[in-house]
């Protein structure tokens, strides 16, 4: 999982644009390639930005947030567009959440 400059700048890069378009798409609604461009951003940053040192740091804030999006997204879908955002977050987090425990899981099989 050793990052280079080149694949750190651009997951980076992704993973600001994923959580800035998942807000936007939370306002302005969202459609099929959104939704799958916020995928895509999400396995990007999974792959690419989490070094050895962050893993469990990840994995337990990705939790998380996943947790919270997911079941404060029912509680909170009463307040307009919020409930969106988190949605649009899920679908940025879920996928680096998994990739980032399948190399971990990986990792540990090595050692």
């Amino acid at each position: 999982m050793a990052r280079n400059n080149n694949g750190n700048l651009i997951s980076s890069w992704a993973f600001l644009l994923g959580v800035i378009l998942a807000i936007i798409i939370g306002f302005i609604g969202s459609n099929q390639a959104l939704m799958y461009t916020l995928i895509i951003i999400g396995l990007i940053v999974g792959l690419f930005n989490i070094a050895d040192r962050e893993v469990e740091h990840f994995l337990l804030s990705g939790a998380v947030l996943i947790i919270a999006s997911a079941f404060g997204g029912a509680i909170v879908a009463e307040i307009p567009y919020l409930g969106q955002v988190f949605d649009a977050l899920l679908l940025v987090f879920v996928p680096a959440t998994i990739i980032v425990a399948i190399k971990n899981v990986f990792t540990l099989s090595k050692n």
